[in-house]
Parts: C-alpha cells; sequence; structure tokens
C-alpha cells in the first residue's frame, strides 16, 4: 500500500462519522468532494479538520481550511503541515 494510499484510508476512517453518502465513502479517492460527493456539512467540516488536526499534531491556518474541500487537498495540506515540523 502507497503512503498515499494509507493516508486515504486514514482519512477515511476520520470522516466516516460526518458523512452522509455511504456511496461516496465506499468508492473516496483523491478526487472525493467532502461537502459534494460526502455531503458532509460545513460545520462537521470543521470537526473533520479539528480530527485531522489531532491525529497529525498539526494546526491548520485559515488558507488551509478554505482549501480543505476534496481529499486531494485534504492530503496536500496534511503533508505539508507535516513535513513543516
Amino acid at each position: 500500500m502507497s503512503e498515499k494510499d494509507k493516508m486515504i484510508e486514514e482519512l477515511k476512517l476520520i470522516v466516516k462519522p460526518y458523512i452522509q453518502d455511504e456511496k461516496g465513502f465506499e468508492e473516496m479517492h483523491e478526487g472525493t468532494d467532502f461537502i459534494n460527493d460526502l455531503k458532509i456539512n460545513s460545520a462537521n467540516l470543521v470537526d473533520v479538520i479539528l480530527d485531522i488536526e489531532d491525529k497529525y499534531d498539526i494546526i491548520f491556518d485559515n488558507d488551509s481550511m478554505d482549501k480543505m474541500l476534496n481529499v486531494k487537498a485534504a492530503l496536500e495540506i496534511i503533508n505539508q503541515k507535516v513535513s513543516e515540523k
């Protein structure tokens, strides 16, 4: 399993409590949009971000939070923040 696949699996565990679309969740991939594909509402998206911060021991700035719309963006931001630690 590649590092990216591993991170997507970790991300799935984080978003699972907040999803409203099971089919979108089962097919979750880099292009999956949190709001449109998984039907995560904006309040729960904040919870997802907080859970990601806890898991990876990182802090998102407002700019990063605004970009956290899909799986690919989330992975890029997580990798960037982890590498800055």
